[in-house]
């Protein structure tokens, strides 16, 4: 056979088996964290872009790996199947690269031991999580880098041949482009050495400079990762406090945690018990100790038959240094071990255990033909089906916590997410009693404070909420999300002084933080200041164009100083960014019709009551756009809809009983149905608004109530002229000397009608 088809024939068999797998994935949508990586990336979706990926903190420590997302949002958009597809396709070729890497180092059992690696249930994690492309992706790189530093040593770069060099500095690339997918790939220096001793079968010390260079980038990428995790994924605090000895404990526990998951893959959880730590405990070094005396002797034993457990356990434990809690890791905060965090690592063991079962089946050299084919598919087919049935848990987001909660009741973190999730669907009780459970299980949890917090105010409790946010702020003071949530929520109660110092505080903490910008701008507005307002939402639009919201409170705030031409052009870019903003449409509407462009003024209006028919503040425009051409019949329909919808908007109220008591329609006059409705707009006013009390006083004369028509006008007109509104006590007056004449007050028909 040509030898292209004997490696062609065996690769394609590892990809047929890995994507049949794992064809459940591909029924899987974006899951936790998958918004921070992808979905909800400003690197991603914008308002950020490739640029900012390389040059700024937004790309945390894999912008390799976002470069792969944002090409692929570019590509297909959001849509999960094809990042699955992907993330599928990694996984295969990094087994078909793991087979040809063991293939090259002369394992018995290359193959098996890739096939083993490729179907186990524990990398289930790393494959059907979309997210997890760090691993994939920074695997296919890694091996690469082990494939060329063989190529290298296997021409002999020390003989003198030339070209070999070409190979040497493929490895190199290959590291880097590992090490900016995935941070953890720096302990490949020294597989790399391990490799060398294993191939040559001795170590020679002036191996190590030619190692150097791969030291050097590891050592950068290491210092690098270590403060993106303090200083930017935020793992500092008590969660991550630690002593050495503790330290000391939770890596031993940890190496023998991960080969008992390869060993026996059950069960499996997303996020497993998080262990209590008593390094005062002398018992609690054992597996430390343990893991320390086997390397040792397996060590002085190296060039013996266990030159190959050394190797694979040395692999193993090298490879998982970075994550066996030496070092803070965010998701330490919720349990110190997870399956995805031996993905580089399990090649070890597999590998080994694949040798063992190979030269084990010499022993049986009749029965081997059978025997071979049978206990190494049999073993395979049950990994594969294992991986399928695991690939359900990532199936989606309420699968995956319900799930984790199935298997680790105690997680108050999988509580807190899905409570998030369920208030996401409006199950906000639902969601409220998750919150309270994670709160239960830790009460220092800020996050779930925080979230908790949002679902009582989107219950209008904004009390509670306001107090789960100080209790959120009193743990960990420099969460901006949370001093912006409480601005948010000391604002609804119209506290918009105190919500401006949380809008300040978390802009201060981030001062690209576009919602608290857009927030403050609000609260500013709210307290008539709106050329500071306009500041903000300026500031907000500056960081991310595409904020709708921002640019429709802008096109408000320049309406309100009658700029009305930027405030028509504000609200045109926020509904191209969002044409389905029903409130910019009516906004815009609103606008436009103080321009007297009353044609496209209802347009915008009828668009966004097609958009959401249960707006009582649009149909209320709609009226009073129509009123003033006089089409009354048509407006009284708009106003009867938006009391329909809220029968309390003292607007709609005041303008329908103006209409029954005083339009130019006399079918539509109506006096006593003009006096209830204009009793209820100045009851919802407190008898404050004299624009409102003078349609009082106009419903009683049309009830031929004329004396409580002129108290009641004379108490509009006094409330008019302390408020300097000269035009409208003006106009009172007028209508005082028909009342008291006897006479209702009844506005002219329309010209032409």
């Amino acid at each position: 056979m040509d030898p292209g088809a004997r490696l062609a024939i065996p690769g394609a068999l590892i990809v047929l088996f890995v994507f049949l797998a794992y064809l459940p994935a591909l029924h899987g949508g974006f899951i936790w964290d998958d918004d921070a990586h992808l979905t909800a990336n400003p690197c991603i979706i914008g308002p950020l872009g490739f640029r900012e990926i390389w040059t700024s903190s937004a790309a945390t420590y894999y912008p390799l790996v976002l470069s792969s997302f944002w090409l692929q949002h570019a590509i297909w958009g959001l849509n999960p199947l094809p990042y699955h597809l992907v993330n599928i396709a990694m996984h295969a070729a990094c087994a078909v690269l793991l087979w040809l890497v063991l293939r090259c180092l002369q394992v018995r059992g290359a193959w098996f031991g890739a096939a083993l690696w490729a179907l186990h249930s524990v990398q289930a994690e790393s494959v059907a999580w979309i997210t997890e492309l760090k691993n994939t992706q920074s695997c296919l790189f890694y091996l690469l880098a082990i494939w060329f530093f063989l190529k290298w040593r296997a021409a002999g770069t020390f003989a003198g041949r030339k070209g070999t060099e070409w190979d040497y500095a493929l490895a190199l690339l290959c590291a880097v482009l590992a090490i900016l997918s995935k941070a953890s790939t720096v302990m490949l220096p020294v597989v790399l050495g391990l490799v060398w001793w294993w191939s040559d079968g001795r170590w020679c010390w002036r191996n190590i400079f030619r190692l150097v260079p791969f030291f050097i980038i590891s050592a950068a990428a290491s210092g690098w990762t270590i403060w993106e995790q303090q200083f930017h994924s935020g793992a500092v605090g008590p969660d991550w406090s630690q002593s050495r000895p503790e330290r000391l404990v939770i890596a031993g526990k940890a190496v023998w945690f991960y080969l008992g998951k390869l060993l026996w893959p059950h069960p499996l959880i997303f996020i497993y018990p998080r262990w209590e730590i008593d390094a005062a405990r002398p018992t609690a070094y054992l597996p430390v100790l343990a893991l320390g005396v086997i390397l040792f002797l397996l060590w002085l034993n190296r060039r013996g038959r266990t030159g190959p457990v050394f190797f694979a356990f040395a692999y193993f434990v090298v490879s998982l240094f970075p994550v066996l809690g030496f070092f803070n890791v965010y998701f330490f905060r919720y349990s110190f071990v997870g399956d995805h965090f031996q993905y580089l690592a399990s090649p070890g063991p597999l590998a080994l255990a694949a040798a063992v079962i190979i030269t084990a089946l010499d022993l049986f050299k009749k029965s081997r033909p059978f025997l071979e084919p049978a206990l190494c598919g049999t073993l395979l087919l049950v990994l594969g089906a294992l991986t399928w049935q695991q690939c359900g848990t990532f199936a989606n987001m309420e699968t995956l916590w319900r799930t984790t909660l199935a298997k680790n009741a105690d997680c108050w973190m999988a509580h807190s997410n899905l409570g998030l999730l369920l208030k996401n669907q409006g199950r906000i009780e639902e969601a409220i009693a998750q919150y309270h459970q994670a709160l239960q299980l830790d009460p220092n949890a800020w996050d779930a404070l925080n979230d908790l917090g949002v679902a009582l105010a989107a219950r209008g409790r904004f009390d509670e909420a306001i107090m789960n946010y100080r209790k959120s702020l009193e743990i960990d003071p420099n969460r901006f999300a949370v001093q912006n949530n409480l601005g948010h929520a000391l604002a609804a109660e119209g506290r918009f002084d105190e919500a401006m110092e949380y809008y300040r505080r978390a802009i201060q903490i981030n001062p690209n933080f576009a919602d608290a910008l857009n927030n403050l701008g609000n609260a500013l507005a709210a307290r008539g200041r709106p050329d500071e307002a306009i500041k903000y939402y300026r500031q907000a639009i500056q960081i991310n164009p595409d904020f709708s919201e921002a640019l429709n409170n802008l096109g408000v705030a320049l309406a309100d100083k009658g700029q009305f031409d930027e405030a028509i052009e504000t609200y045109r870019q926020a509904i191209q960014i969002k044409p389905n903003d029903g409130n910019a449409l009516d906004n815009l509407g609103v606008t436009l019709t103080a321009r007297g462009q009353f044609d496209e003024a209802i347009e915008n209006y009828r668009q966004a009551i097609q958009l959401d028919s249960n707006r009582p503040e649009t149909f209320f425009h709609l009226g009073m756009t129509l009123d003033q051409l006089g089409r009354t019949r048509e407006a009284v329909a708009q106003y009867r809809e938006a009391l329909r919808l809220n029968p309390n908007l003292a607007g709609p109220l005041n303008n329908l009983a103006w209409v029954l008591a005083a339009g130019p329609d006399a079918e539509l006059r109506n006096g006593p149905e003009a006096v209830r409705l204009a009793q209820r707009a100045c009851e919802l006013t407190h008898y404050g608004e004299p624009m409102f009390i003078t349609t009082l006083a106009a419903a009683f004369a049309e009830s031929g109530r004329f004396p409580e028509a002129v108290t009641t006008a004379e108490k509009a007109e006094q409330l008019a002229t302390a408020a300097g509104s000269k035009k409208l006590a003006g106009t009172i007056r007028q209508l005082l000397e028909l009342y008291r004449a006897g006479k209702p007050y009844h506005e002219p028909a329309p010209t032409g009608q």
